[in-house]
């Protein structure tokens, strides 16, 4: 049976496997449409075109297939697009994971109502990030710098406090100079209803929930709807940022879940699997996620973009962390060592990398030492780590006292700059200031990567 008529109940499902409907093929439907799918006790459900072919059309059931059968379930097809209504009105608001109101509030009087499946940013449009955004992370501002418009993933592992950081960032985070606070837009997928009332009850100690909105797709939810919150999410953050002028940060908690959705949902569909049997084309589907975020040229607002995932055994070239770091622009990763021995956050500086770090620091960006500053820290660090192996093996009796001065920098570096409160929020100033604090303990000749105007300038020995 084929019939290109719109909108139309008829009785052609050939097969039901898990969420998925199996259709004949059906003249003049495209990929992405909605269709209402209807029971033999008229209840309605609704679904999605995911694949199309001369032989079958293939729908995903967005929510349980209880009391669908071959032959009794009538599917119309709408002829639209998922689409999200938007308003001003969602701040504050939590959402379900696709757009429906979870916490007991009214329903969204719409101002627009727009395509989920919106394109990337076009390249030509897009402007360079150049402006310093401060999360009051010492480790991220002084290190790891996030610009505004940059996309700059945390790779957790299972256990660790990313959940707990991540709710730190939407706290503090702003953009020095400017009065008006980040607009949040935060997208948790696969999470428990415990962990939802944690990040609920976050943002509100923190003052921060009448900037926010939230989606939330718990972990029982299907899959399918796994797949949508994230763009549910981008939608409401480029509303906000390209019609409202909001300068938007999104969060996405946690990308393996949506992965492993992703997975199952192309198993579920036969599709031949590719590395650890996620499909072959995960790389494009995570890229016209992250890509949606940026600043475009003539817009006032702007996306930032921190996709947190859980690298499965702490794997940073699992697929999914290495897929994300080609994309994105930098990676922040926590260290399971540190979080043994108490530090708070647990990020390890050296193998993490901020892109774009140099083009939002400096003179009138941050501070003009910061840069140099950053470097001579990385290096005394490395070295520090380096000395610390050496005397694992040959003793401390091997070491030099400039060796004994490297690993005394190293300890207190940890537990002095990364580590830091909850709540505790610095300034650029105050960190930078820390960094110097610290390089002090250093022999002025072991500072190779340090100007002499600007060790003069700002290193403590000179200040007094």
């Amino acid at each position: 049976m084929t019939k290109s008529n719109k909108n139309i109940n008829f009785f052609t499902v050939n097969e039901i496997e898990g969420s998925l409907l199996i259709c004949e093929s059906v003249v003049g439907i495209g990929f992405g449409e909605v269709v209402k799918i209807l029971t033999r006790d008229g209840e309605e459900k609704t679904g999605q075109v995911i694949d199309v072919s001369d032989k079958f059309t293939v729908i995903q059931v967005f929510e349980k297939t209880s009391g669908l059968s071959v032959g009794s379930t009538g599917i119309r097809f709408t002829g639209d697009n998922i689409k999200l209504a938007v308003s001003t009105d969602m701040l504050g608001r939590i959402f379900s994971g696709v757009g429906k109101p979870i916490d007991n509030g009214p329903d969204i009087i719409p101002e627009d109502y727009l395509n989920v499946h919106a394109a990337t940013i076009n390249p030509y449009s897009r402007t360079f990030p150049t402006k310093f955004i401060q999360t009051g992370i010492s480790v991220i501002d002084g290190l790891n710098t996030l610009l505004l418009g940059q996309k700059l993933p945390l790779l957790s592992g299972s256990g660790m406090p990313h959940k707990r950081l991540a709710s730190q960032i939407v706290s503090q985070t702003r953009v020095p100079g400017s009065d008006e606070p980040f607009t949040i837009v935060f997208a948790a997928m696969g999470i428990t209803s415990d962990e939802m009332v944690l990040f609920r009850d976050d943002f509100l100690k923190m003052g921060a929930i009448g900037r926010v909105v939230m989606f939330i797709n718990l972990a029982e939810d299907p899959a399918i709807e796994r797949l949508l919150t994230p763009r549910f999410a981008l939608t409401t953050a480029e509303y906000l940022a390209y019609q409202h002028d909001h300068h938007v940060l999104v969060i996405l908690v946690d990308m393996t879940n949506y992965c492993e959705a992703l997975r199952e949902i192309s198993a579920s569909r036969l599709e031949i699997p590719g590395r650890r049997g996620y499909p072959g084309y995960m790389y494009t589907d995570l890229a016209m996620l992250y890509e949606r975020a940026g600043i475009i040229r003539g817009k006032k607002g702007s996306i930032t973009m921190i996709p947190i995932l859980t690298m499965p055994d702490d794997d940073v070239t699992h697929p999914i962390s290495d897929l994300t770091n080609y994309i994105t622009e930098g990676q922040i990763i926590l260290n399971r060592n540190m979080f043994k021995r108490g530090i708070y956050p647990p990020i390890d500086p050296l193998p993490c990398l901020s892109r774009l770090m140099d083009k939002g620091i400096g003179l009138n960006k941050t501070r003009e030492d910061h840069k140099q500053l950053s470097d001579q820290i990385y290096y005394a660090y490395a070295e520090g780590k380096i000395i610390q192996g050496t005397a694992m093996v040959s003793g401390e009796k091997a070491l030099t006292d400039t060796d004994k001065l490297y690993l005394k920098f190293m300890d207190r570096f940890e537990k002095e700059f990364i580590n830091q409160g909850y709540y505790e929020n610095r300034d650029i100033e105050t960190t930078l200031n820390i960094g110097w604090d610290l390089l002090s303990i250093l022999p002025e000749s072991e500072l190779a990567r340090i100007d002499p105007e600007i060790l003069k300038k700002f290193h403590p020995n000179y200040r007094k």
